[in-house]
Protein backbone atom coordinates (compact mmCIF):
# COMPACT_ATOMS: atom_id res chain seq x y z
CA UNK A 1 0.00 0.00 0.00
CA UNK A 2 1.64 3.59 -0.67
CA UNK A 3 -1.28 5.38 0.08
CA UNK A 4 -1.78 7.01 3.78
CA UNK A 5 -4.24 9.32 5.43
CA UNK A 6 -7.78 10.25 6.86
CA UNK A 7 -7.99 13.39 5.75
CA UNK A 8 -4.73 14.45 4.12
CA UNK A 9 -3.76 11.34 1.98
CA UNK A 10 0.02 10.79 0.67
CA UNK A 11 0.96 8.65 -1.75
CA UNK A 12 4.53 7.70 -2.04
CA UNK A 13 6.05 6.45 -5.49
CA UNK A 14 10.16 5.43 -6.61
CA UNK A 15 12.36 3.12 -5.39
CA UNK A 16 16.35 3.68 -4.07
CA UNK A 17 17.84 3.19 -7.21
CA UNK A 18 15.58 4.64 -9.61
CA UNK A 19 16.19 7.69 -11.44
CA UNK A 20 13.33 9.63 -9.62
CA UNK A 21 11.15 8.86 -6.19
CA UNK A 22 7.78 11.30 -5.27
CA UNK A 23 4.99 12.52 -3.63
CA UNK A 24 1.50 13.23 -3.82
CA UNK A 25 -0.18 15.21 -1.07
CA UNK A 26 -4.02 15.42 -1.42
CA UNK A 27 -6.07 17.39 0.23
CA UNK A 28 -4.49 20.62 1.28
CA UNK A 29 -6.81 23.21 1.15
CA UNK A 30 -6.16 26.20 -0.93
CA UNK A 31 -3.91 29.28 0.50
CA UNK A 32 -1.39 27.30 2.32
CA UNK A 33 2.24 29.53 2.27
CA UNK A 34 5.20 27.05 1.48
CA UNK A 35 8.58 28.62 2.26
CA UNK A 36 10.90 26.54 0.14
CA UNK A 37 13.70 27.18 2.33
CA UNK A 38 11.91 25.08 5.35
CA UNK A 39 12.00 22.44 3.06
CA UNK A 40 15.54 22.86 2.15
CA UNK A 41 16.37 22.86 5.98
CA UNK A 42 14.49 19.49 6.47
CA UNK A 43 16.24 18.14 3.70
CA UNK A 44 19.58 18.97 5.31
CA UNK A 45 18.76 17.69 8.48
CA UNK A 46 18.50 13.99 7.56
CA UNK A 47 21.50 14.53 4.77
CA UNK A 48 24.99 12.54 6.16
CA UNK A 49 27.02 14.99 7.29
CA UNK A 50 30.12 12.92 8.72
CA UNK A 51 31.77 10.12 9.44
CA UNK A 52 29.07 9.26 11.72
CA UNK A 53 26.71 8.12 8.49
CA UNK A 54 27.01 6.95 5.13
CA UNK A 55 29.13 8.27 2.57
CA UNK A 56 26.29 7.89 0.44
CA UNK A 57 25.38 11.90 0.25
CA UNK A 58 22.37 12.85 -2.11
CA UNK A 59 21.57 16.83 -3.17
CA UNK A 60 18.21 15.68 -2.62
CA UNK A 61 16.74 18.44 -6.00
CA UNK A 62 13.07 18.64 -5.51
CA UNK A 63 10.54 20.07 -7.13
CA UNK A 64 6.71 20.84 -7.27
CA UNK A 65 5.26 20.20 -10.02
CA UNK A 66 1.74 20.74 -9.33
CA UNK A 67 -0.80 22.43 -6.84
CA UNK A 68 1.46 25.39 -5.91
CA UNK A 69 1.22 28.55 -7.26
CA UNK A 70 2.92 31.92 -6.16
CA UNK A 71 4.17 30.63 -2.97
CA UNK A 72 0.91 28.86 -1.91
CA UNK A 73 -1.57 25.93 -2.45
CA UNK A 74 -4.15 25.57 -4.89
CA UNK A 75 -6.00 23.02 -3.65
CA UNK A 76 -4.99 20.90 -6.44
CA UNK A 77 -3.13 17.75 -5.23
CA UNK A 78 0.30 18.88 -4.30
CA UNK A 79 2.97 16.59 -5.80
CA UNK A 80 6.65 16.90 -5.56
CA UNK A 81 9.65 15.03 -7.24
CA UNK A 82 12.92 14.27 -5.89
CA UNK A 83 15.85 12.86 -8.18
CA UNK A 84 18.13 9.93 -7.62
CA UNK A 85 21.99 10.53 -8.55
CA UNK A 86 24.30 9.05 -6.51
CA UNK A 87 23.19 5.38 -6.82
CA UNK A 88 25.89 2.44 -7.25
CA UNK A 89 23.88 0.22 -8.65
CA UNK A 90 26.57 -2.26 -9.36
CA UNK A 91 27.52 -3.10 -5.88
CA UNK A 92 24.03 -4.96 -5.26
CA UNK A 93 24.66 -7.41 -8.65
CA UNK A 94 26.12 -10.13 -6.77
CA UNK A 95 23.56 -10.11 -3.77
CA UNK A 96 20.30 -10.29 -6.79
CA UNK A 97 19.68 -14.04 -5.29
CA UNK A 98 21.27 -13.69 -2.04
CA UNK A 99 19.21 -12.09 1.03
CA UNK A 100 21.20 -9.69 3.19
CA UNK A 101 20.24 -10.56 6.59
CA UNK A 102 17.86 -8.37 8.61
CA UNK A 103 16.83 -6.95 5.15
CA UNK A 104 13.10 -7.44 3.30
CA UNK A 105 15.18 -9.10 0.97
CA UNK A 106 13.84 -12.42 0.73
CA UNK A 107 10.49 -11.65 2.02
CA UNK A 108 10.12 -9.34 -0.71
CA UNK A 109 11.58 -11.97 -3.35
CA UNK A 110 8.79 -14.37 -2.30
CA UNK A 111 5.71 -12.02 -2.07
CA UNK A 112 6.49 -10.78 -5.79
CA UNK A 113 8.44 -14.01 -7.50
CA UNK A 114 11.27 -12.15 -7.85
CA UNK A 115 10.10 -9.31 -9.58
CA UNK A 116 10.94 -6.26 -6.64
CA UNK A 117 13.51 -4.27 -7.39
CA UNK A 118 16.62 -5.34 -5.10
CA UNK A 119 18.88 -2.66 -5.88
CA UNK A 120 19.41 -0.79 -2.34
CA UNK A 121 16.54 -2.29 -1.26
CA UNK A 122 14.02 -0.70 -3.76
CA UNK A 123 10.61 0.58 -2.39
CA UNK A 124 11.87 -0.92 1.79
CA UNK A 125 15.29 1.16 1.94
CA UNK A 126 15.24 4.48 3.78
CA UNK A 127 16.47 6.48 0.80
CA UNK A 128 12.61 6.36 0.69
CA UNK A 129 12.37 8.66 3.87
CA UNK A 130 13.59 11.67 2.12
CA UNK A 131 9.63 12.32 0.59
CA UNK A 132 8.37 12.23 4.37
CA UNK A 133 11.15 14.63 5.55
CA UNK A 134 9.35 16.85 2.35
CA UNK A 135 5.72 16.19 4.16
CA UNK A 136 7.18 17.03 7.44
CA UNK A 137 8.11 20.55 6.37
CA UNK A 138 5.57 21.04 5.30
CA UNK A 139 3.36 19.84 7.89
CA UNK A 140 5.23 21.96 10.48
CA UNK A 141 4.58 25.47 8.76
CA UNK A 142 0.78 24.76 8.94
CA UNK A 143 1.42 23.29 13.11
CA UNK A 144 3.68 26.06 13.85
CA UNK A 145 0.36 28.27 12.93
CA UNK A 146 -0.98 26.32 15.57
CA UNK A 147 1.52 26.75 18.39
CA UNK A 148 2.38 23.34 17.70
CA UNK A 149 5.83 22.01 17.80
CA UNK A 150 7.35 18.71 17.96
CA UNK A 151 10.74 17.70 18.68
CA UNK A 152 12.85 14.75 19.58
CA UNK A 153 16.01 13.47 21.21
CA UNK A 154 18.01 10.41 20.57
CA UNK A 155 17.41 9.04 24.30
CA UNK A 156 20.16 6.25 23.76
CA UNK A 157 22.60 4.79 21.61
CA UNK A 158 22.85 1.08 22.41
CA UNK A 159 23.62 1.29 26.37
CA UNK A 160 24.46 4.34 26.42
CA UNK A 161 21.39 6.88 27.36
CA UNK A 162 20.90 10.56 27.55
CA UNK A 163 18.99 11.87 30.25
CA UNK A 164 15.28 11.99 30.64
CA UNK A 165 12.97 14.72 29.16
CA UNK A 166 11.23 16.85 31.65
CA UNK A 167 8.91 19.69 31.99
CA UNK A 168 11.28 21.91 33.69
CA UNK A 169 13.61 21.80 30.44
CA UNK A 170 10.73 22.61 28.15
CA UNK A 171 11.43 26.40 26.66
CA UNK A 172 11.89 28.27 23.07
CA UNK A 173 15.72 27.68 23.27
CA UNK A 174 15.41 24.00 24.52
CA UNK A 175 13.29 23.22 21.64
CA UNK A 176 15.13 25.00 19.23
CA UNK A 177 17.95 23.66 20.27
CA UNK A 178 17.10 20.35 19.65
CA UNK A 179 15.01 20.71 16.23
CA UNK A 180 18.04 22.43 14.84
CA UNK A 181 21.08 20.02 15.81
CA UNK A 182 22.05 17.30 13.57
CA UNK A 183 22.35 15.27 16.30
CA UNK A 184 20.22 16.53 19.09
CA UNK A 185 20.98 14.90 22.77
CA UNK A 186 19.90 16.87 25.77
CA UNK A 187 23.23 16.62 27.38
CA UNK A 188 26.89 16.89 25.58
CA UNK A 189 28.93 15.10 27.76
CA UNK A 190 27.01 11.52 26.69
CA UNK A 191 26.33 13.07 23.13
CA UNK A 192 30.41 12.56 22.61
CA UNK A 193 30.09 9.08 24.31
CA UNK A 194 27.66 8.03 22.21
CA UNK A 195 29.45 9.02 18.80
CA UNK A 196 32.15 7.24 20.03
CA UNK A 197 30.49 4.12 20.41
CA UNK A 198 29.28 4.17 16.87
CA UNK A 199 32.72 5.52 15.39
CA UNK A 200 34.18 2.39 17.29
CA UNK A 201 31.22 -0.26 15.83
CA UNK A 202 32.21 1.17 12.17
CA UNK A 203 35.55 0.06 12.73
CA UNK A 204 34.66 -3.70 13.36
CA UNK A 205 32.22 -3.46 10.78
CA UNK A 206 29.49 -3.57 12.83
CA UNK A 207 26.09 -1.41 13.48
CA UNK A 208 24.62 0.04 16.43
CA UNK A 209 20.91 0.97 17.09
CA UNK A 210 19.10 3.16 19.30
CA UNK A 211 15.90 4.49 20.98
CA UNK A 212 14.22 8.25 20.12
CA UNK A 213 11.83 10.05 22.49
CA UNK A 214 9.54 12.19 20.91
CA UNK A 215 7.69 15.40 22.74
CA UNK A 216 4.66 17.37 21.24
CA UNK A 217 3.55 20.41 23.01
CA UNK A 218 0.67 22.68 21.78
CA UNK A 219 -2.04 20.04 21.16
CA UNK A 220 -5.23 21.12 22.74
CA UNK A 221 -7.67 18.18 24.61
CA UNK A 222 -9.69 16.09 22.50
CA UNK A 223 -7.54 15.16 19.56
CA UNK A 224 -7.86 11.91 18.28
CA UNK A 225 -10.68 9.53 17.60
CA UNK A 226 -12.16 6.24 19.47
CA UNK A 227 -11.28 3.06 18.78
CA UNK A 228 -9.60 2.78 15.41
CA UNK A 229 -8.08 5.96 14.47
CA UNK A 230 -6.71 6.53 18.00
CA UNK A 231 -4.10 8.88 18.81
CA UNK A 232 -1.60 6.27 19.83
CA UNK A 233 -3.03 3.46 16.93
CA UNK A 234 -2.43 5.97 13.90
CA UNK A 235 0.57 7.46 15.14
CA UNK A 236 1.85 3.83 15.42
CA UNK A 237 0.37 2.83 12.01
CA UNK A 238 2.61 5.49 10.69
CA UNK A 239 5.55 5.76 12.11
CA UNK A 240 6.24 1.95 11.34
CA UNK A 241 6.15 3.00 8.13
CA UNK A 242 9.55 4.04 9.01
CA UNK A 243 12.89 1.51 8.24
CA UNK A 244 14.22 0.26 11.40
CA UNK A 245 11.59 0.87 14.26
CA UNK A 246 10.72 -2.05 15.71
CA UNK A 247 8.89 -0.60 19.06
CA UNK A 248 7.09 2.26 20.23
CA UNK A 249 6.07 3.00 23.61
CA UNK A 250 3.71 5.76 25.00
CA UNK A 251 3.99 7.76 28.01
CA UNK A 252 6.37 5.57 30.96
CA UNK A 253 5.36 2.58 27.96
CA UNK A 254 6.29 -1.37 29.45
CA UNK A 255 7.22 0.88 33.15
CA UNK A 256 3.80 1.79 33.61
CA UNK A 257 3.01 -1.96 34.68
CA UNK A 258 5.43 -2.23 37.76
CA UNK A 259 3.01 0.88 39.07
CA UNK A 260 -0.28 0.82 41.23
CA UNK A 261 -2.87 2.33 39.79
CA UNK A 262 -2.42 5.36 42.70
CA UNK A 263 0.59 5.72 41.05
CA UNK A 264 0.14 5.60 37.44
CA UNK A 265 -2.81 7.63 37.05
CA UNK A 266 -2.66 11.04 36.39
CA UNK A 267 -4.45 13.37 38.66
CA UNK A 268 -6.11 16.48 37.10
CA UNK A 269 -5.76 20.12 38.69
CA UNK A 270 -6.17 23.88 37.64
CA UNK A 271 -3.22 26.02 36.68
CA UNK A 272 -4.20 29.35 35.36
CA UNK A 273 -7.73 28.09 34.65
CA UNK A 274 -6.63 25.45 32.60
CA UNK A 275 -6.57 21.58 33.46
CA UNK A 276 -3.22 19.75 33.60
CA UNK A 277 -2.23 17.31 35.14
CA UNK A 278 0.30 16.64 37.82
CA UNK A 279 1.74 13.69 36.40
CA UNK A 280 2.63 12.30 32.76
CA UNK A 281 2.44 8.67 32.73
CA UNK A 282 0.26 7.84 30.22
CA UNK A 283 1.84 10.47 27.64
CA UNK A 284 -0.43 12.93 26.93
CA UNK A 285 -3.41 10.44 25.72
CA UNK A 286 -6.27 8.77 27.14
CA UNK A 287 -8.87 6.59 25.53
CA UNK A 288 -7.11 7.05 22.40
CA UNK A 289 -7.68 11.37 22.61
CA UNK A 290 -4.90 13.62 23.62
CA UNK A 291 -5.60 15.36 27.23
CA UNK A 292 -3.67 18.85 26.31
CA UNK A 293 -0.44 17.34 28.32
CA UNK A 294 2.68 16.78 25.92
CA UNK A 295 2.54 14.05 23.68
CA UNK A 296 5.55 11.52 24.65
CA UNK A 297 6.40 8.59 22.90
CA UNK A 298 9.16 6.85 22.21
CA UNK A 299 10.82 4.38 19.11
CA UNK A 300 13.04 1.89 19.13
CA UNK A 301 15.47 1.54 16.10
CA UNK A 302 17.09 -1.84 15.28
CA UNK A 303 21.15 -1.77 14.54
CA UNK A 304 21.58 -0.77 10.91
CA UNK A 305 21.46 -4.32 8.81
CA UNK A 306 24.09 -4.01 6.35
CA UNK A 307 27.27 -4.52 8.25
CA UNK A 308 30.71 -5.36 6.75
CA UNK A 309 30.94 -8.88 9.12
CA UNK A 310 30.83 -12.72 7.54
CA UNK A 311 27.05 -13.98 7.91
CA UNK A 312 25.20 -16.44 6.96
CA UNK A 313 22.79 -16.71 4.08
CA UNK A 314 21.29 -18.60 1.18
CA UNK A 315 21.27 -18.58 -2.47
CA UNK A 316 18.00 -18.79 -4.06
CA UNK A 317 19.14 -19.97 -7.51
CA UNK A 318 21.29 -22.71 -6.45
CA UNK A 319 19.72 -23.24 -3.41
CA UNK A 320 22.64 -23.33 -1.01
CA UNK A 321 23.95 -22.10 2.08
CA UNK A 322 26.35 -19.45 1.74
CA UNK A 323 28.15 -16.99 3.46
CA UNK A 324 27.46 -13.27 2.70
CA UNK A 325 29.10 -9.86 3.83
CA UNK A 326 27.79 -6.72 2.96
CA UNK A 327 29.84 -4.22 0.81
CA UNK A 328 28.82 -0.70 -0.08
CA UNK A 329 27.76 2.50 1.65
CA UNK A 330 26.02 2.68 4.78
CA UNK A 331 25.31 4.03 8.52
CA UNK A 332 26.75 2.28 11.25
CA UNK A 333 23.58 3.97 12.96
CA UNK A 334 20.62 5.26 11.34
CA UNK A 335 19.32 7.02 14.63
CA UNK A 336 20.96 10.13 13.81
CA UNK A 337 18.90 10.44 10.87
CA UNK A 338 15.96 8.56 11.46
CA UNK A 339 15.04 10.87 14.35
CA UNK A 340 14.28 14.01 12.13
CA UNK A 341 12.02 11.36 10.06
CA UNK A 342 10.56 10.53 13.04
CA UNK A 343 9.48 14.63 13.49
CA UNK A 344 8.64 14.70 10.32
CA UNK A 345 6.08 11.50 10.42
CA UNK A 346 5.09 12.86 13.77
CA UNK A 347 4.44 16.65 12.15
CA UNK A 348 2.16 14.64 9.37
CA UNK A 349 0.02 12.31 11.76
CA UNK A 350 -1.05 15.07 14.49
CA UNK A 351 -1.95 17.71 11.25
CA UNK A 352 -4.05 14.61 9.39
CA UNK A 353 -5.55 14.16 13.14
CA UNK A 354 -6.75 17.69 13.65
CA UNK A 355 -8.16 17.53 10.74
CA UNK A 356 -10.22 14.70 11.65
CA UNK A 357 -11.16 15.41 15.41
CA UNK A 358 -14.60 15.80 16.06
CA UNK A 359 -13.51 18.12 18.83
CA UNK A 360 -14.38 21.30 16.68
CA UNK A 361 -11.36 21.42 15.01
CA UNK A 362 -12.32 19.50 11.69
CA UNK A 363 -11.28 21.95 8.45
CA UNK A 364 -9.27 24.51 10.51
CA UNK A 365 -6.16 24.10 9.17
Amino acid sequence: MNTIGNIIKLTFFGESHGETMGVIIDNLPAGIKIDPTGIDSWLEKRRPKSSLSTSRSELDEWKIVSGYLDDHTTSAALAVLIKNTKMQSEDYEPLRFVPRPGHADFPAYSKYAGYNDPRGGGIFSGRLTVLWMIVGAIAEQILAQKNIAVFSHISSIKDIKDVVFANDLLNDEFVNMLKSSSFPVIDSVISQQMKKLILNAKSMGDSVGGTVETIVVGLPAGVGEPLFASCESVLSFNLFSIPGIKAIEFGTGFEITEKYGSEANDPYFYSEGKVITKTNNNGGIIGGLTTGMPLVFRSAIKPTSSIAINQNSVNLQTKKDVEIMVTGRHDPCIVPRVVHVINAVTSYTILDLLNLSVSGLRGDT
